[in-house]
């Protein structure tokens, strides 16, 4: 059994997804990209601008499953230019000062409506 998902403090999906699926203990987050949620515009033109509005959007579909930042296991990061991560990095630490997730960075060729990151996640309800 699933259980779908979905924040309205959060872009609505780009496709025929959910922005999260529930399955036993662990919650499925698709990628979130650093647009605003209520007018669906691209913020900021820097990877640490839009890497912080990607992991709001991300904490926004957490909170729509009653769960939070802590409750990440996993994050994949994707970037258009791997020679940003620093900045990306400064500002994934804030989110995730204290046992941080297991996490994957990789660089593609793009990302949709333009954005320069993109992060997903898998989080495991408490027990």
């Amino acid at each position: 059994m699933k259980t779908v998902f979905s924040s309205p403090d959060a872009p609505p999906a780009l496709g025929p997804y959910s922005q999260a699926i529930g399955a036993g203990p662990f919650i499925f987050c698709s990628g979130q990209v650093p647009l605003e949620a209520g007018t669906g515009e691209l913020v900021g033109q820097e990877v640490a601008e839009q890497t912080k509005q990607a992991l709001l959007n991300l904490g926004a579909v957490l909170k729509s499953a009653g769960l939070s930042y802590a409750n990440i296991v996993k994050t994949t990061v994707f970037l258009t230019d791997l020679t940003r991560f620093a900045d990306m990095n400064a500002v994934y630490a804030t989110f995730f000062s204290v046992a941080p997730p297991a996490r994957s960075t990789i660089e593609v060729s793009g990302l949709p409506r333009g954005a320069k990151v993109e992060i997903e996640a898998i989080a495991i309800k408490p027990s």
